[in-house]
C-alpha cells in the first residue's frame, strides 16, 4: 500500500509543479501531495508494525535502516518541492 501512496504522492507533486509553471492554482494539488506523503509514511509504518507483530526481525532488520533513510530524504524533498511555489510566489511580491 504504502508504494501505491508514494507514487500518487510523487505524481500530485509533479502535477503541482506544472500547475505552478503554467499559473494556475496549485495549493490543492500541494495540499494533496503533502497528504499522500504523510499517508505514505503512516502505512509503512503499518507495515512495519506487521513485521513486529509477526516477530519477523530478519525483514525488520534488513529493511528498516535503509527505508528509514529513505522516507526522511522522501519527505524533506516532497516538503521542498510542495512549498517551492509558496515561496516563490513570497519572493514576486
Amino acid at each position: 500500500m504504502w508504494i501505491i501512496l508514494g507514487a500518487a504522492a510523487i505524481a500530485v507533486t509533479v502535477i503541482n509543479l506544472f500547475m505552478y509553471a503554467a499559473g494556475k492554482d496549485y495549493k490543492l494539488a500541494m495540499a494533496a501531495a503533502l497528504s499522500l506523503t504523510a499517508l505514505t509514511i503512516c502505512a509503512d509504518y503499518s507495515s512495519l508494525n506487521g513485521w513486529v507483530k509477526a516477530e519477523d526481525w530478519g525483514a525488520i532488520s534488513d529493511v528498516v535502516p535503509s527505508m528509514a533513510n529513505a522516507l526522511w530524504f522522501l519527505t524533506i524533498a516532497s516538503i521542498l518541492l510542495n512549498t517551492a511555489p509558496l515561496l516563490l510566489e513570497r519572493v514576486r511580491k
